[in-house]
């Protein structure tokens, strides 16, 4: 993994900010491949001054942004069936699907925001707001809300103590943790005032 993430570093300085972009957007897309092996070593470059922070996170929002459009045309040009056929040779599988399915479906259109700080679900959030052929604006607000949320997370981290791994690991495991949980409050602060105008309404 050391060497795995000294490699990512120094493709990242020598592509620059079109590495992260297309890092970013693969990590995004189908391919799982983690952001925080991306983003972190570019924060931790932009405080070298081998980078501009600012800079870095743009690239990545950018990235991020264009891979969740990239699955997200990919399900409302093709459909389910083909994810499903060709899902497997990228180890999507069915059972990934009808989860991402079911979470779009239970939190409607705050899931593409909040899916994507969630691991494990972010890559895969776009497939089913493709399928319900969700507005194409309010998915990439909410999408460039989430990725940007998350881009400036890791970003920061990898500028502030990018250089110390213990120390990183462990503020990358406590803001994960915490980052499920206020996303679950999240949503649930949604769904009450979303019942409650319903039955206001009626």
């Amino acid at each position: 993994m050391g060497d795995m993430i000294t490699w990512i570093v120094e493709t990242v300085a020598a592509l620059g900010y079109a590495g992260i972009f297309i890092m970013m957007f693969l990590e995004s897309s189908f391919f799982p491949f983690p952001s925080e092996v991306v983003m972190i070593p570019a924060g931790y470059l932009a405080s070298k001054g081998e980078m501009n922070l600012y800079g870095a996170i743009l690239s990545g929002i950018a990235g991020s942004l264009s891979g969740a459009l990239f699955n997200y045309y990919l399900a409302l040009k093709l459909g389910r069936e083909f994810i499903l056929k060709y899902g497997k040779y990228v180890l999507f599988r069915e059972e990934s699907l009808q989860k991402m399915d079911d979470f779009f479906a239970k939190h409607g259109h705050i899931s593409t925001f909040s899916g994507r700080l969630i691991p494990a679900v972010r890559q895969y959030i776009s497939l089913p707001a493709g399928l319900a052929r969700m507005d194409i604006v309010a998915f990439s607000v909410y999408t460039a809300l989430g990725a940007g949320i998350w881009v400036i997370i890791l970003a920061v981290l990898g500028y502030v103590i990018g250089g110390n791994q213990a120390l990183l690991e462990e503020y990358l495991h406590t803001i994960v943790i915490a980052l499920v949980i206020s996303v679950l409050l999240l949503i649930t602060i949604y769904v009450r005032l979303k019942v409650k105008k319903e039955i206001i309404s009626q």
